[in-house]
């Protein structure tokens, strides 16, 4: 079964909120309804920017698909935009004795890997102050 992308971006939104304490939206900014701050800022925005399924990387047999994301912290200042970038990044990508301190769920599917693929940094535009990170999360079907 193909890993399916929109499962797997709700699941990283899901672990961001819960982890940073701080709303994240899904290819927009967070509504008033999102929890667990609505659109307060600080926030983060969570672009999917693809699923790879051609085969797993770096000869990992366990693989089913590469998945490409991109977190976006906005802010109102730039000490508050690189708070807010620090706690997604540290959302994602903590360890604690080599497991990884949040949990992504996602029902039928298993993250085996992340990292960090590439940090743009911040831009200030109108005001508005934002974060670039890239994460690739590999990820396999259960039972596998």
């Amino acid at each position: 079964m193909p890993v399916s992308g929109r499962e797997v971006s709700l699941a990283i939104q899901k672990t961001l909120a819960t982890a940073t304490a701080r709303s994240c939206g899904y290819g927009t900014a967070p509504t008033a309804s999102s929890t667990p701050t609505g659109a307060t800022i600080p926030y983060s925005v969570l672009y999917p920017l693809g699923v790879t399924t051609s085969g797993p990387p770096y000869g990992d047999g366990d693989a089913d698909a590469r998945v490409l994301v991109q977190v976006t912290s906005v802010a109102s200042t730039a000490e508050q935009v690189e708070w807010m970038a620090d706690k997604v990044r540290t959302a994602l990508l903590a360890r604690l004795s080599g497991t990884y301190v949040n949990t992504i769920t996602i029902t039928g599917y298993i993250v085996i890997d992340r990292e960090l693929d590439k940090e743009e940094g911040m831009s200030v535009s109108g005001g508005v102050y934002s974060y670039v990170q890239r994460y690739v999360l590999t990820v396999t079907t259960l039972g596998s």
